[in-house]
């Protein structure tokens, strides 16, 4: 689909660009783009009011993997309850809040189409300025929140910043310079790593998701017990994980033909030092090179433990990690994201479509 409305758009006339030094900035998020439900309440762009997601891993586990039409279908039964929810727990009403924002894109059409569809009713009805977030942007500005009882772990990302998005459907590196200013510099050729994890699980006879399962078989395996490839592809900050899936293939065939079990920790082991150590090594190789201090990693793989582990090893780079809770789709992440479009005077009109293929490049 095309995007015919170009940025920025006008603000509503009831509504400043600017903060109100005395008022918090209170950004209602949506979310929908998978197969999470979600939406949250974030004031001035960091802290958590609320974050509700409503999780379809069990439904869909059936099917090993997702399955689109089952996640837009349920995405319409849980989207008002849990933006109720939200609210009630953020102790609001929609006409308290500022603006809301929502997923546009990336992600799957029918359940983007839920949530903006959401968000359009509840602006019309409230007047609410309407904003459509890109995933990627969104997953980035996870790591500048914090849950309103606890406050910042850290201090908040400096620029400029790499940023690494390593997700079930993206793994990208890109260099932030500012609040929504990216330049891509690279991605996956084929599979993106969450993808690998998802398709090696389903090798192994693991249950989706992938990614953590394969984490907790990894646990009691051997990560030298085969010497799997990885994809440098040297000269470029591009990804390739679709021949360590099909190493991993010709391994467990060879495997079976013998008539042996699969060793199923060490193959889960194996496959996750490769993919680690690449993704490691070339952040670490990137960041280096633009001679930049902070490295930000986001998305569902950032979970990952044997990732953060190897990553505050090997770097000495002022590392941000949201909390495992934040890596995975979430819609506090969507209105943080949010609050920088609105301070910046950015509104979407109310005939947004969704953008399934929306790259961050275009933002």
């Amino acid at each position: 689909m095309t995007n015919t409305n170009d940025r920025p758009q006008q603000a509503p006339a009831n509504k400043s660009f600017e903060p109100d030094d005395q008022q918090p900035v209170r950004i209602l998020g949506i979310e929908t783009s998978c197969d999470e439900t979600a939406a949250a309440v974030i004031a001035d762009g960091r802290v958590i009011l609320s974050n509700l997601v409503a999780s379809q891993a069990d439904l869909h586990a059936q099917y090993g993997g997702i399955f689109p039409e089952v996640a837009s279908r349920q995405h319409i039964l849980t989207i008002y309850p849990i933006i109720e929810q939200a609210l009630h727990e953020a102790h609001l009403t929609i006409n308290e809040l500022d603006a809301i924002a929502v997923t546009r894109g990336p992600g799957l059409p029918g359940s983007l189409t839920v949530g903006v569809n959401a968000a359009k009713g509840l602006s019309l009805g409230s007047g609410l300025p309407l904003i459509g977030i890109n995933h990627l942007e969104a997953h980035l500005y996870s790591a500048w929140l914090f849950p309103e009882d606890q406050g910042p772990d850290d201090p908040s990302p400096q620029f400029p910043l790499l940023a690494l998005i390593v997700s079930g459907g993206h793994t990208e590196l890109v260099l932030m310079t500012g609040h929504l200013e990216y330049q891509r510099l690279g991605g996956t050729l084929d599979d993106a790593a969450g993808e690998a994890f998802d398709k090696v699980a389903r090798l192994l006879d693991l249950p989706y998701p992938g990614g953590p399962n394969i984490q907790n078989a990894a646990k009691a395996g051997n990560p030298q017990a085969f010497d799997f490839p990885r994809a440098w592809l040297e000269g470029t900050w591009n990804f390739s994980f679709s021949g360590l899936k099909t190493a991993v293939l010709r391994e467990v065939r060879r495997i079976q033909t013998g008539g042996t079990p699969l060793p199923v920790p060490n193959l889960a082991a194996s496959f996750q030092a490769a993919v680690v150590d690449v993704l490691v090594g070339k952040t670490i190789t990137a960041a280096k090179e633009l001679e930049v201090e902070d490295i930000l990693v986001a998305g569902g793989v950032s979970a990952n433990i044997s990732l953060r582990q190897t990553l505050e090893q090997r770097t000495n780079n002022k590392l941000h990690v949201p909390p495992i809770a934040l890596c995975t789709d979430n819609a506090a992440m969507v209105a943080g994201a949010g609050f920088f479009r609105y301070t910046h005077g950015l509104r979407d009109p109310l005939d947004i479509d969704v953008l399934p293929n929306w790259p961050i490049s275009e933002l």
